[in-house]
């Protein structure tokens, strides 16, 4: 588990808990752990398509002022 992993991992690891449970190979102990992991890579995920989507916006605006010129 990286601190603040990428994307990627984080979806990953995501999915991997959300199966855990699912197929119940999850203690009540560990769950609520889990379940704080999980919400903590939602908000990483969240996070990081906004943050792209942002980007992606910027730029379609640039090239609609300018064909990327800077102007």
């Amino acid at each position: 588990m990286k601190d603040n992993p990428n994307y990627s991992e984080a979806f990953e690891e995501l999915h991997e808990i959300v199966s855990e449970i699912e197929a119940g190979d999850i203690s009540v102990d560990d769950l609520a752990e889990k379940v704080k992991r999980a919400a903590l890579l939602i908000k990483i995920c969240k996070d990081k398509l906004s943050a792209t989507e942002g980007d992606v916006n910027k730029i379609l605006k640039e090239l609609e002022s300018g064909d990327g010129q800077g102007e």
